[in-house]
């Protein structure tokens, strides 16, 4: 089984070619989806976050204010630090064991599991994969794309961005590089280049 790790910088497009790999083939899991999930009402790092940030992120139904703790980390590193070694956890775990499971039940070619991980690099996990591929785009776009993709301003948006390591940096760890400046399109032919390129070294 070969372990790709796609990462890149928020709102770079990550997601769509992930999904562009699904549709090829590939067994892809979301590491950000994890991460999302894991902190619903019930769920490993629920309460974790209440007792490091305080219950007043609660809304009505119980459920966290992502808006209200992302105020408070994405402009704070130390928080933001904070809130990693919750979750972090949680979610290596769970990608960990769907691996193993992928490699205790084999399928059908092609044998490619590909980990969307936002902050692979920062978190040094990218280690744990046989190559990485960077979604990339440029800084005007990635800036327009998080505005209008979560209704930010443009500090809040700059400070989101300014939480991650630069893309030009995560390029340097990279073995593949998906530059999702132009059209989907494009992204797409690109997507598939570099999954071909993944089945050679499948193989």
């Amino acid at each position: 089984m070969l372990k790709v790790g796609l990462t890149g910088g928020i709102a770079c497009g990550k997601s769509f070619v992930l999904k562009e790999f699904q549709a090829l083939g590939a067994h892809c899991i979301d590491a950000d989806e994890i991460s999302y999930q894991a902190i619903l009402p019930g769920k490993p790092a629920y309460q974790e976050i209440l007792n490091q940030f305080g219950r007043n992120l609660l809304e009505f139904d119980g459920s966290i204010d992502r808006k209200k703790l992302g105020s408070i980390v994405f402009s704070n590193e130390e928080q933001r630090q904070k809130l990693n070694k919750i979750v972090h956890p949680h979610v290596l775990c769970e990608v960990h064991q769907w691996l193993e499971k992928l490699q205790r039940n084999p399928t059908s070619a092609p044998k490619v599991a590909i980990v969307d991980a936002a902050l692979m690099v920062e978190t040094g996990s990218y280690r744990k994969y046989d190559c990485v591929v960077v979604v990339s785009c440029s800084p005007q776009q990635q800036l327009s794309r998080l505005i209008a993709r979560e209704n930010l301003s443009r500090q809040e948006a700059q400070d989101r961005i300014g939480s991650q390591m630069p893309i030009t940096q995560k390029i340097h760890f990279a073995q593949f590089v998906i530059d999702n400046s132009g059209s989907r399109t494009q992204a797409r032919i690109k997507t598939r280049k570099v999954f071909q390129h993944l089945l050679k070294l499948d193989r």
